[in-house]
């Protein structure tokens, strides 16, 4: 049985933090991503599988 992840894309970005050169600090499932725009984060979460709720 396949396990269905859901996120709340406000949840997402707010979990984003400042990394002081302009861009972002985004970790999901314990992976840390450099991001320069916070809509970048939805397309991370959905290469880890969950489906993102607007």
């Amino acid at each position: 049985m396949e396990t269905i992840k859901t996120a709340m894309f406000e949840t997402l970005i707010e979990s984003a933090t400042p990394d002081g050169d302009g861009g972002f600090t985004f970790t999901l499932e314990g992976k840390t991503y450099k991001i320069k725009d916070t809509l970048e984060i939805s397309k991370i979460a959905q290469d880890h599988g969950y489906i993102i709720i607007y």
